[in-house]
């Protein structure tokens, strides 16, 4: 809802020329949420969904930071200043949102690593050695 609110923002100003990321921004997340409600994710086992969701957040985060000090500093406008606020709102949305997700992959990565055949090998060499 956030991205389309600044969607509307900048076509109603003179930073027109930043529309194009939060369209795309909302298109994505709009794709992400149908994909998790139809429940793709579980379809397609290939891709990690989270990982997928981690990498938008943090390009928004950056996307939107940097396109809504353009558009407060450079435009005087009110609907650019006004794009450009909900711009860093956006910012700090999307920064927890990819703290969260972050601490997802990073307990996905440990219960992988502790399910990895090479930490099975390495017990089982221990093991072999042990009864030398």
């Amino acid at each position: 809802v956030l991205s389309f609110i600044i969607f509307i923002c900048y076509i109603a100003s003179l930073a027109a020329s930043f529309m194009m990321a939060p369209l795309l921004e909302f298109l994505l997340a709009l794709f992400l949420f149908f994909a998790y409600a139809s429940k793709l994710n579980e379809k397609f086992k290939g891709l990690y969904w989270p990982l997928t969701d981690f990498l938008r957040c943090v390009t928004a985060a950056i996307i939107y930071f940097a396109i809504s000090i353009a558009a407060v500093s450079k435009y005087n406008d009110g609907a650019s200043k006004a794009g450009g606020v909900f711009g860093f709102v956006a910012t700090i949305v999307y920064a927890i949102d990819f703290y969260i997700t972050f601490n997802d992959l990073v307990t996905f990565l440990k219960q992988g690593s502790s399910d990895s055949p090479e930490g099975h090998k390495s017990e089982d060499e221990n093991s072999d050695s042990d009864s030398d």
